[in-house]
């Protein structure tokens, strides 16, 4: 039986490797005229994926990858990331907007992680623990992790 989060893809020849973390930053020029494109090009852009498999066959030329691509099963990864406490209650769904922060902030990677998109719908999976204190902004923080 198939899971239905796995996602089969292409990835650079040198980049499979089950355990293997990336962000899908989308089309590339090179991209435009390849033949395989609708493979590659199956991911949401900005989000970040975990290859969770390889496919058996043949490896691929690609424009843009400097040996081959070859094809992949990936996941998208979970997210962690500080939100208000007030929006963290497990199972609860939310519509992610980044905080205005000081990118000087010493937590600022933990409130705005790669792979997250403004905008987008998540579901709290889990509620980790507190937040990185004192916040700059005077907001009381919980580390959750989110599913797309």
């Amino acid at each position: 039986m198939t899971d239905p989060n796995v996602t089969i893809t292409l990835i650079g020849s040198r980049l499979a490797s089950v355990g293997n973390e990336f962000i899908y930053r989308g089309l590339a020029g090179e991209c435009e005229k390849c033949k395989l494109k609708n493979t590659c090009l199956n991911l949401d852009k900005n989000k970040k994926y975990r290859i969770v498999g390889l496919r058996n066959g043949m490896d691929h030329d690609c424009l843009l990858h400097d040996v081959s691509v070859r094809a992949v099963e990936v996941v998208a990864c979970p997210i962690i990331v500080a939100i208000e406490s007030r929006k963290a209650f497990n199972g609860s769904k939310l519509l992610y907007e980044a905080p205005e922060c000081d990118r000087e902030c010493e937590h600022y990677e933990v409130c705005h992680p790669q792979g997250i998109a403004t905008g987008e719908k998540y579901t709290i999976a889990a509620v980790m623990g507190d937040g990185p204190a004192p916040c700059p902004k005077g907001l009381t923080l919980k580390i959750v992790e989110l599913r797309p």
